[in-house]
């Protein structure tokens, strides 16, 4: 559908076909932009469908615009040239395969019978656990394959919540012991929801103001060796404050200034995105899994930072040392002009991003000094750099996108959502009791903890860490393993770096093949092996670190809101 992008541009009356969707109308006698696309014969195209229905569709509207007053008739329809000619409907007909319904409908069709079975409060009753495994599985399908199915992720998880709690309520001993679980669940789910609102307002506001241009605008070098590292630690540090996913737009942004479209692009793309990975998981505030963990009591500020930075880094400098050797960064030194021109900052840009930093990084002290949730000193943080943007805008109508109520319009609200969904579905396991006995099944089958932890960050290369360390934190409590042990540093490390194993196993690679189209296969080839390189070293680094039992400097352990939880 994207590459279905010829435009009706000769209509004065919109046409009375089933693709009018695909269309803009333009009034006649505006003359049609030019273009872009080189005017080439299609036959000669062999680099797929994909750029030979573009072809197609370009050369149908040329003529399309040769003939544009005379296909209006006097009756205000549209001939059916308007659009593309018989024959480009034909071709383009032939070459476009459209999804298959076929896998829609099995996922409708399970969820009836799930949703059916449920309804059958007696025999939900005696066989809860089943009922609520495959409702489960079923709705983790949805997610997994949301692509295929064309099911937004966010919708499926959160009729998978209600509909697991549903099923609880019916098997637990009494309605008021399920609604009671289930406040308890909100409870702590809402922390995290809130926490993940304000920091990505908070951003957005930063980004809106161009504020990010203080530290993109420092990288000047176009040495493609010298780049490739300096790209990947910029990201990594930048990370560690923002989320995955904005210092990953950020930075692929910046790329396009840096660095004409090519092999070696991509592969800069790539680091950035194990980069963005890796600076996530060594902080409290840089990744989502690392946040959970940290606002529900399994890590503490100064361990994780002092446990999880040298596996962090070795995760990153392992695949940079190998990428160092490639063909793409030993070639030729690209020593260009910058490829596009560089976006202006915002007035009093600056003062926006030092007081949305300054809040950001303040999260961890106001949670030290006063004892209350972290997400109560993030909505701080929001609330002063409101106030703060509403002050030095009033009056200027024309910069309303850069105020408050416009940056919530911008941010991934769909996300929040699905992580609320998510985590209300894994809350109703775990308040039934099915994770404990997961995790006492796993205990008799694998006692290293070091392979547990291991294992989960090989899943969310495939399947979405939230759910994964969700379900983990509801498997293992701290009576199991308490704060700031080894097994909760590794599922922090491990779910965080593990993703950049595959393209699609974080939102930062997700990203990535939106901005810079690049191919799941692509990324296989060149960049998944030095990715589980750099994933087995940090682990080994890990390991070999917390059995030397460094000890924290005398100094930095007295200091209260690095020490403290």
């Amino acid at each position: 559908m994207s590459t279905f992008v010829a435009i009706k541009s000769h209509c004065l009356f919109p046409c009375r076909s089933h693709t009018d969707t695909h269309f803009k109308k333009r009034p006649i006698g505006v003359s049609p932009a030019p273009t872009l696309l080189p005017q080439i014969s299609c036959s000669r195209l062999k680099d797929g469908p994909t750029r030979y229905r573009s072809c197609i569709l370009a050369k149908a509207e040329d003529k399309a615009r040769d003939n544009s007053e005379e296909l209006t008739t006097s009756s205000g329809t549209c001939d059916p040239l308007c659009s593309v000619d018989e024959t480009s409907s034909q071709e383009f007909e032939t070459t476009y395969q459209p999804k298959t319904d076929f896998l829609k409908a099995f996922a409708i069709l399970a969820a009836a019978v799930t949703g059916t079975v449920a309804i059958n409060q007696s025999w939900v009753a005696a066989n809860q656990d089943i009922a609520m495994a495959l409702l489960f599985g079923v709705g983790y399908m949805g997610i997994i394959f949301e692509e295929s199915l064309a099911f937004n992720k966010s919708g499926v998880g959160l009729l998978m919540a209600v509909s697991l709690w549903v099923i609880r309520s019916i098997g637990a001993p009494s309605n008021e012991i399920a609604l009671s679980q289930l406040s308890h669940a909100t409870a702590e789910v809402s922390e995290i929801v809130f926490f993940l609102l304000g920091a990505m307002t908070i951003v957005e506001i930063v980004d809106a103001h161009q504020g990010f241009k203080l530290v993109t605008d420092n990288i000047t070098t176009r040495k493609p060796k010298t780049l490739l590292w300096v790209v990947g630690f910029v990201t990594f540090f930048l990370s560690a404050i923002l989320d995955n996913l904005t210092s990953t737009i950020v930075m692929v942004s910046l790329l396009r200034k840096l660095a004409p479209p090519s092999e070696y692009r991509k592969l800069l793309g790539a680091v950035v995105v194990i980069a963005a990975n890796a600076g996530g998981a060594w902080t409290p505030i840089g990744d989502v899994t690392t946040t959970m963990l940290w606002i529900h009591g399994q890590l503490s500020t100064l361990p994780t930072m002092k446990g999880l930075f040298l596996p962090s880094v070795v995760s990153l400098a392992v695949p940079l040392a190998l990428l160092s050797f490639t063909s793409e960064v030993n070639g030729k030194e690209e020593n260009s002009a910058d490829v596009l021109a560089s976006e202006q900052m915002a007035p009093r840009g600056q003062l926006v991003f030092a007081v949305g930093l300054g809040a950001l990084l303040f999260v961890p002290v106001f949670k030290a000094l006063t004892g209350l949730p972290p997400y109560m000193g993030m909505l701080l943080g929001l609330g002063v750099l409101w106030i703060i943007t509403d002050a030095i805008h009033y009056g200027e109508s024309e910069r309303l996108r850069l105020k408050v109520p416009q940056a919530l319009s911008r941010i991934d609200t769909q996300g929040a959502l699905f992580f609320l969904g998510i985590l209300l579905s894994v809350s109703s396991l775990e308040a039934a009791g099915i994770l404990r006995e997961l995790a006492n099944y796993l205990d008799a089958h694998i006692p290293s903890t070091e392979l547990i932890a291991s294992a989960i960050g090989v899943a969310s290369a495939v399947i979405d860490n939230v759910p994964l360390v969700a379900a983990t934190m509801g498997m293992y409590d701290l009576s199991s393993f308490p704060q700031d042990s080894e097994f909760w540093q590794l599922v922090a490390f491990c779910a965080g770096t593990g993703g950049s194993m595959l393209v699609i196993g974080s939102a930062a690679g997700v990203a990535l093949m939106g901005m810079e189209k690049i191919d799941f296969f692509w990324y296989i080839r060149k960049v998944s092996g030095f990715a589980f390189a750099g994933y087995a070293a940090g682990i080994a680094a890990y390991l070999a670190v917390h059995n030397l039992d460094v000890s924290l400097p005398t100094a930095l352990a007295q200091v209260p809101f690095l020490h403290g939880s």
